[in-house]
């Protein structure tokens, strides 16, 4: 579900009571911990963290006017979901994430090409959000992207 927020705040105010404590605490866990250079907004009707033109002039293959994105967060109708471009385009930090994971959630982990999906809120597990938000600097994505996701396009 894309929201037609203008902006962050917007989108916020959107998140259902239920799930938003558990929504803003995963936010503030990759604000805290994602590398500098990364900038937060709107990005394809979600809260997007993204390579502004400022550092890769280039943009986005798929549509060079937008930026490059890197990770996204979104409150979708049946959970909470972490868009994770980097588990997508490294094969190494989805094995890291992967081996991991049964560390921090008893839970089976649920997952798409670059999508990871919460269905049980207590049971985000927000350390690892953390090391994987430091696992990729800016210069590092760019590289990955270019390198593993340009070129094959």
């Amino acid at each position: 579900m894309q929201s037609k927020a203008k902006n962050v705040k917007e989108y916020l105010k959107e998140i259902p009571d239920e799930r938003k404590q558990v929504f803003l605490k995963l936010r503030e866990t990759i604000v805290a911990t994602i590398p500098k250079g990364f900038v937060e907004q709107m990005s394809y009707g979600t809260i997007g963290y993204i390579v502004p033109h400022s550092i890769y002039p280039n943009g986005y293959h798929c549509d060079s006017k937008l930026p490059l994105p890197f990770v996204n967060i979104a409150s979708q109708k049946n959970f909470i979901a972490v868009y994770h471009m980097g588990i997508y385009a490294n094969p190494e930090l989805l094995q890291w994430f992967m081996s991991e994971y049964p560390k921090y959630s008893t839970q089976k982990i649920e997952m798409g090409k670059s999508c990871i999906r919460f269905k049980k809120f207590d049971q985000i597990p927000f350390n690892l959000i953390a090391e994987l938000m430091q696992k990729m600097s800016v210069t590092d994505w760019i590289n990955c992207y270019e390198s593993q996701i340009k070129k094959s396009k």
